[in-house]
């Protein structure tokens, strides 16, 4: 049920990746087009005016010369009517209007005939008089105004009057109207070009995943060897290869726990059995003698005490499994008087061993610990060194420190560990030698409790040993207890 749990985690929850994918695609590319196809079409509108502006300009700088010259501006104009026909064309070219303009500001010619005999008196003329030409465009009008001085023949550099040409843009706007259009169409092809391909793009970046979550589906429903690599990306390898690795490690625990579910049941069931055998010994003989029955009935006793010590060691473990950091009753400790005390509980059993217990002190330590749990931790070191030493044996307890942890040394001249058996002396219910370990009533949970123990205070223990040689225990634990922030969620 927990793997599956835990498998369920890994599964794609919510929409579907493709939909933002698709559209983050699509905006990215439409956006700039349509950003280049306004700015392409205000460049193309501009460039239309200020074109038109230049021709309207230069035709009137034509025409202001031919008025000079022809002398139009004086009361003897001679022979108007070409000019006259020359302006009513050019205003007819550009949809528009000429008003020529003296220097009294008086209208002497209008193309539309409106305003002959009137006076025309704006800043653009009064500009031209002065002799500046100035262009005005009135978009919301949608027309261009033009004024252009004429200088008098005789000098230069005398205006006799001005030009004022208002031409129409009409055109403009009607061709830029077309060209919207052919813009609008083009988009509108660009978009299904892209949503096409974004669609099309992004079913192809997410196939791989879609494979790989299909892959963890067999996985959920049980199938722990199912082939989930997957190496379309760089991204899909990692992923698929950290799931394998997760997978190995829950196939790990799945088997561990099994083991220690079948040696719970085997140790606990052995007491069971030898006392069963012993009690129908018993039942099974009549007149049973006196000191036969006190030797079976001690045997009795021995196998019950050693079941409610497999209990209690279970119910420890279980105990600090379940409560974690939760129950952790941190306070400043003396470490060395903790130490000394610990020892001085130890000697009667030393005593009975012929092992002589030895503790070396480099300076003075006080640290952080919950210290039930340390002495606990630190008995079952000391008490397995003692238990598994030689006769005439000597168990040596070293203490140091430096700026930020402290450390434990537990060395004895014991039986040793063969290197094949160190690394799992700290798995639960493992026993180097299983004879050795019942004759001294051992249940294999003392290094698996120590362990869980070091752990809880943020610290680490190791082990050295040889066969003959015996055995040290090194133990490294911070001397200020910081909770993680998982243990302060």
């Amino acid at each position: 049920m927990k793997k599956k749990k835990w498998l369920e985690r890994l599964k794609i929850r919510g929409r579907s990746v493709m939909v933002p994918m698709t559209l983050l695609m699509i905006l990215t590319a439409l956006i700039p087009l349509m950003l280049q196809a306004m700015i392409a079409r205000g460049a193309f509108n501009q460039t239309q005016l200020d074109a038109k502006g230049i021709e309207i300009q230069n035709q009137c700088v034509i025409l202001s010369n031919r008025l000079m010259r022809s002398g139009y501006m004086t009361s003897d104009k001679g022979n108007t009517m070409e000019l006259d026909a020359q302006m009513q064309t050019i205003g007819d070219i550009y949809n528009g209007r000429i008003v020529i303009v003296n220097s009294s500001y008086k209208i002497i010619k209008d193309t539309f005939n409106l305003s002959v005999g009137k006076y025309y008196i704006s800043e653009e003329v009064i500009r031209c008089l002065n002799g500046e030409t100035s262009s005005r465009m009135n978009r919301e009008m949608g027309y261009l105004a033009q004024t252009i001085p004429i200088h008098d023949a005789a000098d230069e550099k005398k205006v006799t009057g001005a030009i004022v040409v208002t031409a129409s843009t009409e055109n403009i706007s009607s061709l830029m109207d077309r060209v919207y259009g052919s813009t609008q169409l083009f988009l509108l092809c660009m978009a299904v070009v892209i949503i096409v391909f974004s669609m099309a793009a992004v079913h192809f970046v997410v196939r791989p995943f879609k494979r790989l979550l299909a892959s963890l589906e067999r996985v959920s429903y049980g199938d722990l060897d199912a082939d989930i690599t997957e190496d379309a990306y760089s991204e899909t390898s990692q992923l698929s290869l950290a799931v394998q690795k997760s997978l190995r490690r829950l196939k790990a625990v799945d088997q561990s726990r099994q083991e220690f579910v079948s040696n719970v049941s085997h140790e606990l069931k052995t007491p069971i059995t030898s006392i069963r055998v012993l009690a129908d010994s018993l039942m099974s003989m009549e007149e049973v003698p006196v000191e036969l029955y006190r030797e079976f009935m001690a045997d009795i006793s021995d196998e019950v005490d050693r079941e409610n010590q497999i209990i209690s060691d279970l119910l420890t473990l279980v105990k600090m499994d379940k409560s974690a950091q939760s129950q952790m009753n941190i306070m400043q400790v003396n470490i060395n008087e903790e130490l000394e005390l610990i020892l001085k509980r130890l000697r009667p059993i030393a005593k009975r061993s012929n092992v002589e217990l030895i503790f070396e002190s480099i300076r003075e330590v006080t640290a952080d610990v919950d210290r039930v749990k340390f002495s606990l931790a630190v008995t079952n070191l000391v008490e397995n060194a003692v238990k598994y030493n030689v006769d005439s044996g000597w168990v040596r307890v070293t203490l140091d420190a430096d700026h930020k942890y402290f450390y434990i040394r537990v060395a004895d001249s014991g039986i040793g560990i063969p290197q094949d058996c160190i690394d799992h002396i700290f798995e639960r219910f493992f026993r180097v030698d299983k004879a050795r370990s019942r004759e001294v009533g051992g249940t294999g949970l003392g290094l698996a409790i120590t362990k869980n123990v070091i752990q809880m205070h943020h610290g680490i223990i190791d082990a050295e040993s040889a066969p003959g040689e015996g055995t040290t225990f090194s133990v490294r634990i911070p001397l200020n207890y910081v909770p993680r922030q998982e243990e302060k969620s």
